[in-house]
């Protein structure tokens, strides 16, 4: 495979050009530390954004960012930080997760649409995503979006770029919005709850003015692998609270008062809740050497704990819980059980089921992304015929 790292917008929208001239296919990286995820592409050139680099506009009293995009994502961080703000949706770094390396990239973050712990509260990537510069798979520039919120001119292609991982074209440039950072953290752990109490504990807890920032549940033993071991072994349900200190004492305790009986409480500082959250986030319980493969189940809140349950009935799982329930981590032992992780999926009011971590062979024979029905298949192969007329632009990585 041909590795090419243009320097500029122009370069690679030749490079493209070429490449769908003589219909050989593209694979598109950032920093490729996602390259694990979905399935292998096999393409005679592997284009990578990490030429493009560099802010190309912030003005921090706007709360805006436009940037290159293969910008390292910690120079955006080290740049909003500088200035006490941050990106909302809380990017995550799957690195140690998935045992890969380079730097991780805000095109790619874009491009994949991910998001952390604060998504119940915040949304995800493409919800701060304002405007983008893209190629498409004819080696066209396009542009789409703007510097405002409200700049939305026909398709929003800013939404549908989102989460495409590179098979409707090549980011170049992204902007997103942006939100001052809060003075201060801290994170209560009720400590000791089975899963079906966590639930309800996390629920009742996001029900009240609290503003809630990050609710998860790390069942035994997986809350000694967060946060230097500070948790310990015991079931550790967490949640969060920011802003000011005063208000996030008293916030801190509203919670106490409405979760009273639950469990022992716990609470955790500013830089150990930090840790904790950035471990959940970057999903450290299970960045371990096994290689088991891992599932990203998205489901509601309320079927989280029901389901891993069920899952456990029929295989061999580890799991912890994010977005209050409805982001369910599964390590299995045998991506042969994909059929009853989807199965169950289906069974407990429908969802997602994303298989983010597996050997090669396994995403060759797996389907890593939930298969969509014959008529959203359909739709699908058509917008992509619309940006990728020849089929070019990272082939296979979400579906055959």
């Amino acid at each position: 495979m041909n590795h090419v790292v243009p320097s500029s917008e122009l370069e690679a929208a030749a490079i493209i050009r070429d490449a769908a001239a003589r219909g050989e296919s593209v694979e598109i990286v950032g920093g490729g530390t996602k390259r694990g995820v979905g399935r292998p592409v096999e393409a005679a050139t592997r284009i990578s954004t990490a030429g493009l680099t560099g802010v190309t506009a912030y003005n921090p009293a706007e709360m805006v960012m436009t940037a290159r995009a293969g910008t390292p994502l910690a120079e955006i961080e080290a740049a909003l930080a500088a200035n006490s703000q941050r990106l909302s949706f809380e990017p995550p770094d799957f690195r140690a997760f998935l045992a890969s390396a380079g730097e991780p990239t805000i095109g790619a973050l874009a491009a994949a649409n991910l998001s952390g712990p604060r998504r119940i509260v915040a949304g995800a990537a493409r919800d701060s995503l304002l405007g983008v510069r893209f190629i498409n798979g004819a080696g066209e520039i396009l542009s789409s979006g703007g510097r405002v919120m409200k700049n939305v001119t026909g398709l929003d292609l800013v939404k549908l770029l989102a989460g495409s991982w590179g098979t409707l074209g090549l980011l170049t440039e992204v902007t997103f919005k942006v939100q001052p950072a809060p003075e201060t953290e801290e994170t209560l752990a009720v400590r000791g709850l089975l899963d079906d109490a966590a639930a309800n504990a996390m629920a009742h807890a996001l029900a009240t003015s609290a503003e809630v920032s990050g609710a998860a549940h790390l069942p035994e033993p997986l809350s000694k692998t967060v946060g230097g071991g500070l948790l310990g072994s015991d079931p550790a349900t967490l949640l969060r609270v920011e802003g000011f200190a005063e208000s996030v004492r008293l916030r801190i305790e509203k919670l106490k008062a409405r979760l009273a009986g639950a469990g022992a409480f716990e609470t955790v500082g500013e830089a150990h809740s930090r840790a904790i959250w950035r471990d959940i986030g970057n999903v450290a319980p299970f960045a371990d050497e096994t290689g088991k493969p891992v599932w990203r189940i998205s489901l509601k809140p309320t079927e989280g704990h029901a389901f891993a349950l069920a899952l456990r009935r029929e295989a061999l799982a580890s799991v912890f819980y994010d977005w209050q329930g409805g982001l369910v981590w599964a390590r299995l032992e045998d991506a042969a059980e994909a059929d009853i992780v989807r199965r169950l999926v289906r069974a407990h009011g429908g969802g997602h089921a994303t298989l983010w971590r597996a050997s090669p062979a396994i995403r060759a024979a797996v389907s890593p992304f939930e298969p969509q029905t014959p008529a959203l298949t359909a739709l699908s192969e058509r917008v992509r015929k619309a940006f990728d007329p020849k089929g070019i632009l990272n082939p296979g990585r979400m579906g055959p």
